[in-house]
């Protein structure tokens, strides 16, 4: 007889969710976090998105403050340089532990047999094989070299490759490939190319490579561990692997994870046997739209109730909250969105508009919301906040704003 699967209530299930992703622990004091407290971080997330944009600070740092608050700001830059962290395309680009290379040295070795990988890599790998030998030595003989040293770039459109020259598409399949590594310039945050062990060490190395089928199982585990509780496309989005899916079968029947029923769930659900479950939640934190939380936007949504997606790419007269909008967490709820920007000119962080999420208590969220922009703003090096443009919450934060700061 099959046995009927636990059943979890949704507030059990955020809760899980919650702890699984470091917002159960308390923040270290002020300033005071350390890169034991960054290992931690990045032990329990297993993977940092990466990504240019630059309206507020860079998106990499946004969930080291979410979940650790006010710290020194050259915390992942130094465990890049140490050797603890590396570049690689995971989720999309990733900074991940150096641990985790050989679980995805099936997606480099796909990139090199031109299997796997974007459409403009595969074309120039299975094209031009010779200028990317040519490529590949001028990395590993005169690195660092970014795409610019090596040819400018293109200022014109050529079909969906936007300035991106032959030498820069090159530099992308070597990297791909896992022939090369990269890190990013501090200024720019342009991809600088070396040499593959100058960032993977010797140690990591030398470690046996997996089958695809043990890398996919491994990933799923790490994924699982992240979510604590979460359904196969939450799985298995976290490290973009929709061919692995079958594997969870594999693990739930080895005991690995377990199946369980979330209440308001249409889809199965799995659950971590380690996973923490918290009684209570004091959460307070604000999330970058690029934070590991929030990713699977079907996932946000069943969790929090909260309709959530990115509208940077959307023209400013159709954006419905913003530009660069980050959600509110307070407690165990998303409760707020903002749309931020830091303005360096003017040595403050704007407020571009902010929205409460229905049956909020406004009060409680805009003073809770002002003392976690305040403390944002002075870790960011920024003298001020200021509120303008739109949203319901704009006047009552204002004047919480005031309050606190005078």
């Amino acid at each position: 007889m099959t046995r009927r699967p636990e059943q979890i209530s949704l507030a059990t299930a955020r809760r899980i969710a919650l702890a699984a992703q470091g917002f159960s622990d308390k923040r270290p004091t002020p300033m005071a976090a350390d890169r034991r407290h960054l290992r931690r971080v990045i032990n329990r997330l297993g993977i940092i998105q990466v990504d240019s944009v630059n309206v507020l600070t860079r998106s990499q740092e946004l969930p080291v403050f979410a979940r650790l608050g006010p710290h020194r700001r050259d915390l992942i830059p130094s465990m890049i340089s140490s050797g603890e962290l590396f570049e690689y395309w995971a989720h999309e680009a990733s900074l991940l532990p150096v641990e985790t290379e050989p679980l995805l040295r099936w997606r480099m070795d796909g990139a090199r047999k031109l299997e796997t990988g974007w459409g403009g890599l595969i074309r120039l790998g299975r094209e031009r094989p010779d200028f990317i030998e040519t490529v590949y030595k001028a990395v590993v003989t005169q690195g660092p070299i970014a795409a610019s040293d090596l040819a400018p770039p293109r200022t014109t459109k050529a079909g969906s490759w936007w300035s991106w020259g032959d030498e820069k598409v090159a530099l992308e399949f070597l990297f791909w490939c896992g022939r090369i590594s990269a890190r990013r310039r501090p200024q720019s945050f342009e991809r600088e190319y070396v040499a593959f062990e100058h960032i993977i060490p010797a140690s990591i190395r030398a470690l046996p490579t997996p089958t695809v089928e043990a890398a996919h199982r491994e990933l799923l585990m790490l994924s699982a561990a992240s979510h604590g509780i979460g359904t196969r496309t939450d799985i298995d989005d976290y490290f973009r692997l929709k061919q692995a899916q079958p594997r969870i079968d594999e693990l739930v029947e080895e005991g690995r994870l377990i199946q369980v029923e979330v209440e308001g769930w249409s889809k199965p659900a799995y659950l971590h046997p380690a996973a923490a479950v918290p009684r209570r939640v004091t959460a307070r934190a604000l999330l970058s739209p690029f934070d590991s939380l929030i990713w699977e936007r079907t996932r946000t949504e069943s969790l929090f109730g909260m309709r959530y997606r990115i509208e940077i790419y959307v023209p400013q007269e159709k954006r419905q909250y913003g530009y660069y909008v980050l959600p509110f967490l307070l407690g165990e709820a998303l409760v707020a969105r903002v749309d931020l920007k830091s303005d360096r000119k003017a040595n403050t962080l704007l407020v571009q508009a902010g929205w409460g999420e229905p049956g909020i208590q406004i009060a409680e969220v805009v003073n809770e919301l002002a003392s976690e922009l305040i403390i944002m703003s002075s870790w960011l090096g920024l003298e001020s906040v200021t509120v303008t443009g739109r949203g319901d919450l704009g006047p009552p934060l204002k004047r919480s704003l005031a309050k606190q700061a005078g």
